[in-house]
């Protein structure tokens, strides 16, 4: 299973809010609900989350067994 809870922590870190992701950076919010519901994004909206917080992707993303969230 993807888990984006690294994506909080970084945009914590880097002093980003969601507020600034969607007024800045032209984040939708329904993107933002697919994070934090840990739905399915594709590869090109990876990529471009990785650009404007100039990091890698496991800053946004972390894969656990689904036996082991069960």
């Amino acid at each position: 299973m993807i888990l984006y809870e690294p994506f909080y922590k970084t945009i914590k870190e880097k002093g980003i809010s969601t507020y600034k992701l969607i007024n800045q950076y032209g984040i939708s919010r329904s993107l933002l609900d697919r994070l934090k519901h840990n739905k399915p994004l594709s590869t090109s909206t990876l990529n471009e989350l990785c650009k404007i917080l100039s990091c890698k992707i496991e800053d946004i993303v972390v894969y656990v067994d689904d036996e082991v969230c069960l």
